[in-house]
This record gives structure tokens, sequence and C-alpha cells, in this order.
């Protein structure tokens, strides 16, 4: 034993290990780059209190904030999760299992159905965190079915997206789900019934260019991302140089593309007023 294990250990032995700091205790903001505590985030919607930064977040902590109590977690339509038997440097499926692990969701979107302010309603979620939000057949078939129950409750649906695009492992099926989403939402006024879209960031590829933009009333959080296609990719194609804030919930409005840009902690009032004011101000039974 050299001089300094020795060392090593009488100082391990006199000066014990202090408890760990959890990893989860701070949260390094993605808009200032300062550390905030975790808790704080939290309590404050997951917006930074210093440079008021909308985090991004899924779909169960975006039920908590929004719904009244005792709202329902719809299950996921299951389909085929690997059509194509695609693979690059894994095979989908390993993919598909890493995201599940990291996100405890099934895939990408998901629904619930309960009231806002007493007003029935029905949200879908795109959740970015698994990969990418990407558009697939899931994400198709879970976007039909809250539309379906929508429909069934006589309720507004509430889409929040948050996308990178179609799902290339599923190649032609993931694009198919654009004309279905259209078709869906055709139904959902057939019916009589708004469909409301909450833009979050990032919105971009084939969800922008379906259902992200076809809804009643266009709302965004602020200073999110909002595109069809990278902004180095229209530089390149105009040989123009675009704007600071292009693609940006700010642009959008100033530019008569959405409607209105909502802060988080002002979401669910928003939310409220709105299906008061276009589905007749009925609520639901207490």
């Amino acid at each position: 034993m050299s001089w300094l294990t020795r060392v090593r250990n009488a100082i391990s032995f006199v000066i014990p290990n202090k408890a760990e700091t959890p990893d989860n205790l701070w949260h390094k903001c993605k808009g200032c780059g300062q550390m905030v505590f975790t808790k704080e985030l939290q309590e404050n919607l997951s917006v930074c209190p210093i440079c008021d930064h909308h985090e991004r977040i899924g779909g169960k902590t975006r039920f908590d904030q929004l719904f009244d109590p005792g709202y329902t977690v719809l299950p996921s339509p299951r389909v085929t999760e690997d059509p194509l038997k695609f693979r690059d440097q894994k095979p989908y499926p390993a993919r598909i299992k890493a995201a599940r692990a990291s996100t405890g969701e099934q895939d990408a979107f998901l629904n619930a159905s309960g009231t806002i302010l007493g007003h029935k309603a029905v949200i879908g979620v795109q959740d970015f965190a698994f990969m990418g939000g990407s558009m697939g057949q899931a994400v198709g078939e879970a976007f039909i079915a809250g539309v379906e129950a929508a429909i069934g409750a006589r309720a507004p649906y509430i889409v929040f997206t948050a996308s990178g695009g179609a799902r290339m492992q599923e190649g032609i099926l993931s694009l198919m789900q654009m004309p279905r989403s259209t078709v869906a939402i055709s139904m959902l006024h057939d019916a009589g019934l708004p469909y409301i879209v909450v833009l979050t960031d990032p919105t971009s590829g084939g969800v922008m260019a379906a259902y992200a933009m076809l809804g009643d009333v266009q709302i965004a959080e602020p200073k999110a991302t909002l595109a069809f296609t990278g902004r180095r990719v229209i530089e390149n194609t105009i040989r123009e140089k675009l704007p600071d804030d292009f693609q940006t919930s700010e642009y959008y409005l100033d530019h008569g593309l959405i409607d209105m840009v909502v802060h988080r902690k002002e979401l669910r009032e928003k939310l409220g007023q709105l299906i008061g004011l276009l589905v007749g101000g009925e609520k639901a039974a207490a």
C-alpha cells in the first residue's frame, strides 16, 4: 500500500462522506442558463422565475395544471409498432422501448377528459420528450381517439402540440396521419364542437403542416419556436437574412398567423373563458 493510499483512507475515516446532493435538486434554465431550485420551478408551472422561459412539460403535468380535480386519462390506442421493420443505428423497437422507459408513456400523445373551470373539455398533449414528439401511427390514432372522445362528451378538443414532425421510422404511414387528423377535425366541426390549438416549443414539420394550424382558435406559449422547416434551409433558399424573431410565437402573432400568445399562468383561465364563449357557457353538472 502506497503512502498516498494510506493518507486517502485516513482522511475518509476522519471526515466521513456527506450525504450526496440529489441530482434533481437544481435545474439549469435553458433560457437564461441560471440554476433554479426544481421545487421553485415546479411551483411556478415550469416557468423560469428569472427570465420567464417556458420549459417543456409532458401530458400529465399539463393535465394537473389545467383540469379541475378529478380528470380521467384516456387509454392510448394500440398500433403495429414496427410496420416497416426499420433499423438505423439501432432497431426502431429499441428506440420505442428507450423512450417509454424515460417518459413512462406508451407514445408521444396523451388524452384526458375532465373540466376546466367547470366546463367540459378533452385535452390532447404531445410530449417532445418521447422521440421529439414525432408523429407516427400511435400519435395519429390517439389524436382521432381524442376527437371521438370530445364528440362523445359534447366537449371541445384542445390540443397542445410539441413536435419535430413526422416519425421517419414509419415512412409514408407517418405522413398519412396528416390527412387522417384533418378528417377527424372535420368530424369535430360537423358535430358543432370547437377545436382549440395551443402551440408550444417546438412545433414543426408535418405536425405544423397538419393539425397544429387548423384550430378554430390558435394560441401559443411565449417565445415558442414554430416552423415547418429550419431557418437555415429557408435562408439558403431565398438567399435573404431572416429577422431575429422569425419563427417565434410573437412573430406569428404580429403577422396574423395565430390569435394570441398566452402565458402559462394565464392559460387555464383563458381556456375556460374560450370554452364558455364557444360552447355557450354551459357547465358540467357538479
